[in-house]
């Protein structure tokens, strides 16, 4: 973990890549709080190679991967589309994912991603961006306040079976 982290634009040959290194943070992160159930059903319905292709494929989004020494470390998607009620400001998009390996945790990874999503953002015209966070993920949460974003409102997010309360957290661009 000494090499520096750069980030970079996904590509069409990531979406294996972009599958296993979703499902493992996920995993990680919140394998503990939901039944392997649960947990397997999402991970599927989530992170496959055809599911993260799809994604990569769509206009409206962008991926940003975190590499250090050549090796994916984390990543981020921004997704355009509809936001919640909640978000008031103009022209908004989603943060959908940002995930970092449990061991990049506390290197910067997680900044640089934050930062190539707000640049990414701006660039293509957007001047709101907003995004979900389990109300749980205390370290998350602190994350995302140190960014400026604010609790604007909620909204459902389902686990295999299990719907749990995500935190809509925005800030202006």
């Amino acid at each position: 973990m000494t090499d520096a982290v750069t980030i970079r634009e996904a590509a069409p040959g990531d979406a294996e890549m972009l599958a296993r290194l979703g499902a493992k943070t996920f995993s990680d992160a919140f394998a503990a709080f939901n039944t392997e159930a649960d947990m397997a059903a999402y991970l599927e319905s989530a992170f496959g190679p055809a599911i993260q292709a799809a994604e990569l494929e769509d206009p409206a989004g962008a991926f940003l991967v975190a590499e250090s020494g050549g090796e994916a470390v984390g990543y981020a998607r921004l997704r355009g589309g509809p936001a919640p009620e909640c978000v008031a400001g103009p022209e908004p998009v989603e943060i959908e994912r940002v995930y970092v390996l449990q061991e990049w945790k506390g290197t910067g990874a997680a900044a640089a991603l934050m930062t190539a999503c707000l640049e990414k953002a701006r660039a293509r015209g957007f001047r709101t961006i907003w995004l979900g966070v389990w109300e749980r993920n205390d370290r998350a949460v602190a994350f995302y306040r140190k960014w400026g974003f604010d609790v604007v409102g909620s909204k459902v997010f389902v686990v295999g079976s299990d719907p749990q309360n995500d935190l809509v957290m925005e800030r202006a661009l």
